[in-house]
């Protein structure tokens, strides 16, 4: 399932927080060969993990980190406007309705290749798009390798490429998202998740806020 979580609430998920930023140094340093920074618990971080991140969490059976994708609003600092501008032509993306996702990882204890790890992508592109329509967002912004092409065509849910540098399989570029309830339809029908489940998840970590729709919905 999903979990959506801030960056506060991680030390109550000592188990779901290890194994995550254990999944991001094996897949960002040992596999992708990144120059990151990894510490003596074994943890990929960052300095944009302590910026108050909203992270998106699927949660295996046991406990563990599946995948997950990190969450920080474009009015703060972000890597896409601090690190990879260039390839947006030195423009800023600075807006409340635009939030930037960075961070997608998987769990190398997904076994199975492409097919395993096709699905937790889904789920995790899924709940993106309807924490972004709860949160009244038009658009999601990222920076992504070329690996990630074929999953994002996959799923149904391709960004607006802003810019590349690079080419084949060293290409970088940095890509718009739509949010919209014609996204989260396409999603849904690409990987047969259904749009009640994505709402689950949501109302499941944002009570509150459902309770607020509620009350707005009676009115």
């Amino acid at each position: 399932m999903i979990r959506f979580l801030y960056a506060d609430e991680l030390s109550r998920h000592p188990v779901l927080a290890d194994s995550m930023f254990r999944d991001r140094a094996t897949q960002f340093r040992d596999r992708l060969g990144w120059d990151v920074t990894v510490d003596a618990n074994g943890h990929e971080r960052d300095c944009y993990d302590d910026e108050g991140p909203l992270y998106v969490i699927w949660v295996q059976e046991d406990g563990t980190h599946g995948g997950s994708m990190r969450i920080l609003p474009t009015t703060g600092r972000t890597m896409v406007n601090d690190h990879f501008a260039h390839l947006n032509g030195g423009v800023r993306i600075e807006s409340p309705l635009i939030w930037e996702c960075t961070r997608f990882c998987l769990s190398p204890r997904l076994k199975g290749g492409f097919r395993a790890a096709l699905p937790v992508s889904a789920a995790l592109m899924m709940a993106g798009c309807e924490l972004g329509i709860r949160f009244g967002l038009t658009h999601a912004v990222g920076v992504f390798d070329a690996r990630m092409v074929r999953i994002y065509r996959a799923i149904g849910w391709s960004p607006e490429i802003l810019g590349t540098e690079g080419s084949g399989a060293d290409a970088v570029s940095t890509g718009l998202w739509p949010i919209d309830a014609d996204s989260r339809a396409a999603i849904a029908r690409r990987s047969g998740i259904a749009e009640a489940l994505a709402a689950e998840w949501f109302e499941l970590s944002f009570p509150a806020m459902r309770r607020s729709e509620g009350l707005i919905a009676a009115e």
